[in-house]
């Protein structure tokens, strides 16, 4: 990927991956984006799922959506996710942290006009959160699309930031008698509740089945 003064780190610079394997990977584990741009001068951060293909990503929402408005004009926006892994728990205030996976990406969108371009890029919405569920349930008609904006969001630069391991206390702190150490963090998916007027006699299907053991 694409790589500029941008998407240099400059706090902590170690923590940094700039390799598409890395980037890739925290993008597929995570769903929820946070997607900032501006408007008039005036910033806003918008929080949104999302699917990756390659190196796109396809946000889509409510035709209405101002947000999708604006960056289907072509407006340069930043696209986060962020992975929390754990509570990092030091010996001094000042050292205390998180064990994280983060990607910042930059580049630009445009607005899919056709019928079989939204298609193909719910498609990959559907199976970034749960894979096997699109061909499980009743496609989008057209009216459903036409009320449904979809955006191919081109990854131009993008970069990665990681903290893992034990509190890094300065020397002297580490004779000190207090607990230290990491509090684990993970998202995890309870069992599926079935809907009230789910039709007798269905079952639950195996791939989700498999998502909920998995996750």
């Amino acid at each position: 990927m694409n790589r500029t003064d941008r998407t240099q780190l400059r706090r902590l610079p170690k923590r940094g991956f700039h390799d598409s394997a890395t980037i890739n990977q925290i993008l597929d584990a995570g769903f929820l984006a946070h997607v900032g741009f501006q408007v008039d001068g005036q910033p806003f951060v918008i929080p949104t799922l999302y699917g990756r293909d390659g190196e796109k990503l396809y946000l889509h929402g409510s035709a209405a959506s101002r947000m999708l408005g604006e960056l289907s004009q072509g407006v340069p926006a930043c696209v986060t996710v962020t992975l929390v892994d754990g509570l990092v728990l030091a010996r001094s205030a000042f050292h205390h942290s998180m064990n994280y996976r983060s990607v910042v990406v930059f580049g630009t969108a445009r607005k899919l006009e056709y019928e079989t371009q939204k298609r193909s890029a719910l498609r990959v919405v559907s199976e970034h959160l749960i894979r096997g569920r699109w061909d499980d349930v009743r496609e989008p008609n057209s009216k459903e699309l036409k009320a449904t904006s979809v955006l191919e969001f081109q990854i131009e630069e993008a970069t990665a930031k990681v903290r893992q391991g034990p509190p890094l206390d300065d020397e002297e702190d580490y004779s000190l008698s207090m607990w230290a150490g990491i509090v684990p963090l993970k998202l995890t998916a309870g069992n599926p509740a079935a809907d009230s007027r789910l039709a007798p006699g269905t079952a639950l299907p195996s791939y989700l089945a498999d998502f909920s053991d998995k996750h």
